[in-house]
């Protein structure tokens, strides 16, 4: 004879659930906030951690260069972006999200380290933001489920104008940062697809 249960209840979204699953992301800010106040406060400049195209010094920029910005501005426009879009990928997607998020990080790096044609320091994590915003766009639509597709659905609105910084607009902006980012978050869509 059959039983009858209660249906499991739907996972509440609490800002501390939230906090607790996106602890990398939120201590990479922090990490990056850290950083820019320690230039600021010192007078330093440490964009020579910054990634340098095919040289072994700009090898450090690989690890480094996400936590490097040039200013506040710079800064802000990539805070957001990293906390919100972080805190989707480990909230929702917690089986890949480590592996996306280190992907999105260390392998845009690589890629404009052998790469890319300028060779003035890269620095910032817009690069990671792109490899972000495209994996969440491109994996809801691979899954096809109605979250999954409502969460593409809503990073798309938020930022799916930002693809158009993958082509050269100005000298001062890494375009080749943000085609390698897009070009590794849909790379992992694709890989993680069936996952």
């Amino acid at each position: 004879m059959g039983e009858v249960a209660d249906a499991p209840a739907a996972p509440r979204v609490s800002a501390f659930s939230l906090f607790e699953k996106a602890l990398i992301p939120f201590r990479l800010v922090f990490i990056m906030w850290l950083t820019f106040a320690i230039q600021f406060v010192n007078g330093y400049n440490f964009v020579f951690l910054g990634v340098k195209p095919r040289t072994v010094e700009g090898l450090i920029g690989i690890l480094t260069a996400p936590m490097m910005h040039a200013n506040v501005l710079h800064l802000l426009g990539n805070t957001l972006p990293v906390l919100f879009l972080g805190a989707v990928l480990f909230y929702f997607y917690s089986s890949v999200s480590h592996r996306v998020f280190f992907s999105c990080y260390l392998i845009t790096n690589l890629l404009v380290w052998i790469f890319s044609p300028n060779v003035n320091y890269h620095i910032g994590a817009s690069g990671l933001v792109y490899g972000l915003s495209a994996f969440l766009i491109l994996f809801g639509f691979f899954r096809k489920q109605v979250g999954s597709l409502l969460i593409s659905l809503g990073v798309f609105l938020a930022y799916g104008g930002i693809f158009y910084g993958v082509v050269p607009t100005r000298p001062d902006v890494s375009w080749e940062s943000h085609l390698a980012g897009a070009l590794v978050g849909i790379s992992t869509a694709v890989y993680f697809r069936r996952k």
